[in-house]
């Protein structure tokens, strides 16, 4: 299932959404192509301490979420870990916020309803 033939089998992922039901999905697909979910988390804090704490490869961060934003926590994080590789997710029709997270320091974006291939896809091309 993994396009392009890349084994990303070492390569780790935190999930961020405040939705559980999202989370599961993501960490569903990440899991069935062969990456691991290292943590989850369900707002912009959380996500914080969950970076200092694991490390991941690569961070999954939807926008918009309660206590602090994505937007926020990308910006926190990049502060502190500044070759963080962070994407952010958002609903349609929420592109202007997805265009100030790309100017902020995401290196891509997914757009929600999600698409299993497209999600892969552009992980591993963060990753590579």
């Amino acid at each position: 299932m993994l396009s392009e033939g890349v084994i990303m089998s070492d390569k780790r992922i935190l999930v961020v959404d405040d939705a559980a039901f999202m989370r599961m999905m993501l960490k569903d697909i990440f899991v069935k192509n062969g990456f691991i979910v290292c943590g989850e988390a369900q707002d912009g804090y959380e996500a914080i301490e969950k970076y200092r704490a694991l490390k991941p490869d690569i961070v999954i961060m939807d926008i918009n979420m309660p206590n602090m934003d994505g937007p926020v926590a990308l910006q926190e994080i990049l502060k502190e870990f500044p070759d963080a590789k962070i994407v952010m997710c958002s609903a349609m029709g929420q592109e202007s916020h997805l265009v100030e997270a790309i100017k902020a320091g995401a290196v891509e974006f997914i757009t929600k309803p999600f698409h299993a291939d497209r999600i892969i896809s552009t992980v591993t091309k963060v990753l590579k």
